[in-house]
């Protein structure tokens, strides 16, 4: 599996035959609205630095037969603007050019009070790599890469860490990072190295690919 992380959490994951574009959002236009050879485009979220609507609308326009898939709320959303979604929310599984990708949890990390509850699916992808969006929901199952959130109003270091104790994958790299400078990335490592002991960490960079 090669992952390209294009920003935040937009990544370009290349399984088998299959070329997937996660979570085009605000942060990263620039770059994900170049990306072609796309077969499907994978949303967890309707907040903004995870689903931009005029990105996603360009990516159809560039990408003949791109298939997005996406939980029943932002699904509605792309209905609204004519663009037609695939639905696999949480317990509810697809695929992509034999690439299978399964759906887990239901809910967006609370903020403060009601702000910003809006449906959040995490998604397994390829039997292989958990990118949970804006939720640490464990998927229960076994898994071999996980894309930890690191940073955000919704979350906390000390949850982060926990996450990865309890899903125990065999590497780890960060996501969710757009709100913070690029130097302070490597203390996530650091920290996982003290309190994760056998989880590897690494800290892509922004238009960094790796072979997982």
């Amino acid at each position: 599996m090669k992952i390209t992380k294009l920003g935040h959490c937009a990544m370009v994951i290349e399984e088998g035959a299959a070329r997937l574009l996660t979570d085009p959002g605000s942060f990263t236009v620039e770059v994900q609205d170049t990306q072609t050879g796309l077969d499907a485009i994978v949303i967890t979220h309707e907040h903004q630095d995870h689903f931009h609507i005029d990105s996603v609308k360009k990516l159809l326009e560039t990408n003949p037969g791109v298939r997005v898939i996406t939980n029943s709320a932002v699904a509605a959303l792309l209905q609204k603007e004519g663009i037609a979604a695939e639905v696999v929310g949480d317990g509810q599984s697809g695929e992509v050019k034999g690439v299978p990708i399964e759906g887990y949890g239901k809910d967006h990390a609370p903020i403060y009070g009601t702000m910003g509850l809006v449906e959040n699916t995490g998604y397994f992808i390829g039997g292989r790599l958990y990118f949970p969006g804006d939720n640490f929901h464990n998927p229960n199952k076994q898994l071999d890469v996980l894309a930890l959130p690191v940073a955000g109003p919704w979350m906390k270091m000390s949850e982060a860490i926990d996450f990865v104790k309890l899903l125990k994958p065999r590497i780890a790299f960060g996501v969710h990072d757009g709100m913070i400078t690029p130097s302070f990335r490597g203390f996530v490592g650091m920290a996982l190295k003290m309190f994760a002991a056998g989880v590897e960490y690494v800290s892509l960079q922004d238009g960094e690919s790796r072979e997982f």
